[in-house]
């Protein structure tokens, strides 16, 4: 049995990260210890936007009025090109 076998055991044994990665498959890395994700992952204590952020909702583009809106309308051009394709 060769020694990297011996050595890299416990390391493919260990839980897995639970990312996702930029091609949509899940992160190969092992987990840090006590988390659920691995070092590049992760993210460091403290990071992130603050409690409360107001720089998060600045356009307010995907608030659910914003969405519901756009659909609405998507809906009321899809009832008038069916009207249009009835009035040829």
């Amino acid at each position: 049995m060769s020694d990297h076998i011996r050595k890299a055991g416990p390391m493919l044994a260990s839980p897995r990260c639970g990312a996702k990665t930029r091609s949509g498959g899940a992160c190969r890395s092992p987990a840090v210890h006590g988390r659920k994700r691995c070092r590049m992952h992760g993210g460091a204590q403290g990071s992130g936007a603050p409690k409360a952020n107001q720089n998060a909702r600045k356009h307010g583009l995907f608030t659910r009025d914003a969405i519901a809106e756009r659909r609405q309308i998507r809906a009321l051009l899809g009832d008038a090109r069916k009207l249009l394709e009835e009035m040829k």
